[in-house]
């Protein structure tokens, strides 16, 4: 079973795809990932996706299929999650033709429904340790002592990206940008909702429901 698996920021997609990883045994792609490994080792693909980001200019869709198309051909069969990719239809038509060219496809788009608000709380609350990355919240997931990582002790801050100014924003250009995305899936028989609301366990049960 292979997956596609998105959400508005804050919609808890990276939570659920660790699960999955530990119990189903899938790999979890993440195209933020593949970015910085890319760069990391100067790869082709890595050095062109680096032209575009420092001249200020969004990678180009061929350039990061093919570096999704690098991860799927290593996996031997096992099955995968997509998250945070694709983010438009013309990547979606994009990743179907890499698929098909692979033998491979996506069964299940899913994706995690979270009201507004609750998103804009979740965001807004999040802090994020600046030496390991470890995330908190603060109401539901303080660090022992305020403002230091219970990990490794360094300050934890808030992102400028989750200041609740910045959350509308990036909220409202997901859900235009995602809107033609759902319809494109339902065309395909493949889009299904899932409450992302909830405690962590009973979002997971929702989840492996439709897997």
């Amino acid at each position: 079973m292979n997956i596609i698996l998105f959400g508005a920021p804050g919609a808890g997609k990276g939570t659920q795809s660790a699960l999955l990883v530990e119990r189903k045994g899938m790999k979890q792609i993440s195209t933020g990932d593949i970015f910085r490994e890319h760069i990391r080792q100067e790869t082709r693909l890595g050095v062109e996706a680096k032209s575009f980001m420092d001249a200020g200019n969004l990678v180009p869709d061929e350039i990061v299929v093919g570096m999704v198309e690098d991860v799927l051909k290593d996996l031997g069969g096992q099955s995968f999650i997509l998250d945070g990719f694709p983010r438009t239809v013309p990547q979606a038509e994009s990743l179907e033709v890499m698929l098909q060219s692979n033998s491979l496809k996506i069964d299940k788009a899913l994706f995690l429904e979270v009201p507004r608000d609750v998103l804009i709380a979740r965001l807004a609350g999040r802090r994020v340790c600046t030496g390991c990355g470890a995330t908190y919240h603060t109401l539901v997931k303080k660090p022992a002592m305020a403002g230091i990582c219970d990990l490794c002790g360094a300050n934890v801050e808030q992102r400028k990206d989750d200041k609740e100014d910045v959350v509308l924003t990036r909220l409202e250009a997901y859900e235009t940008s995602t809107a033609p995305l759902k319809a494109y899936f339902t065309k395909k028989g493949r889009f299904v909702t899932v409450s992302g609301v909830g405690e962590t366990e009973d979002i997971y049960k929702r989840l492996i429901a439709h897997i």
